[in-house]
């Protein structure tokens, strides 16, 4: 009798309630695309070496908040090659920026080359980035599976984000993940696109 009474007394319910709470939490920890006025996450990316960490949120913080962040699908293509890097390569107002970053999930090596062909004597400043886990696009949401099909995996959207003051000032993402329309240079700083790119210093 006391074995059956043992029985009985233990509660049902809690197993479905830890269910629910778990499923909710997961849900509210979904990321959310990087906004105006928000700040760049804090992510590792590569430069030129496995061993050159690089955090461009550390890196805005140090150089007056002011950055210009170019998001690309893949190194080597032909619209990020021929189009859409060069743009930037070319426009007079990227100089404005005391940090430029092209980032890519890539790795490293990858990168390397592709800055030393696009940029071969480095006058640019513009910074080749590796982001070979995808940590950092992760961050931004800037991330798209579809990618798998054409690149083997995920990959970045193609966008450039304009950073001000420590915050993020303009958002510009293709609306096909990969396009080159409203993330190219004469979009994103051409007069009066970018409320105050003109006068970072």
């Amino acid at each position: 009798m006391s074995f059956r009474h043992s029985l009985r007394a233990l509660p049902r319910a809690a197993p479905r309630a830890s269910i629910t709470t778990a499923r909710r939490t997961f849900l509210t920890t979904r990321p959310a695309l990087i906004n105006v006025g928000d700040v760049i996450p804090t992510a590792e990316l590569m430069e030129n070496t496995p061993g050159t960490k690089v955090d461009l949120a550390e890196e805005i913080k140090n150089n007056g908040g002011h950055a210009l962040i170019i998001g690309v699908p893949a190194a080597f293509s032909g619209s990020c090659s021929s189009t859409h890097v060069p743009s930037y390569i070319n426009h007079p107002k990227t100089k404005d920026f005391p940090v430029v970053a092209v980032v890519s999930v890539n790795d490293v090596f990858v990168m390397k080359a592709w800055g030393d062909n696009l940029d071969p004597a480095q006058e640019t400043g513009i910074r080749f980035l590796a982001d070979p886990a995808g940590t950092f696009t992760k961050a931004m949401d800037m991330s798209f599976g579809d990618a798998a099909a054409i690149f083997g995996g995920e990959r970045s959207k193609r966008y450039a984000v304009v950073v001000k003051d420590g915050k993020v000032a303009s958002v510009s993402v293709e609306p096909d993940n990969t396009g080159t329309t409203v993330s190219m240079a004469d979009e994103v700083l051409g007069s009066g696109t970018v409320a105050g790119a003109e006068e970072v210093v």
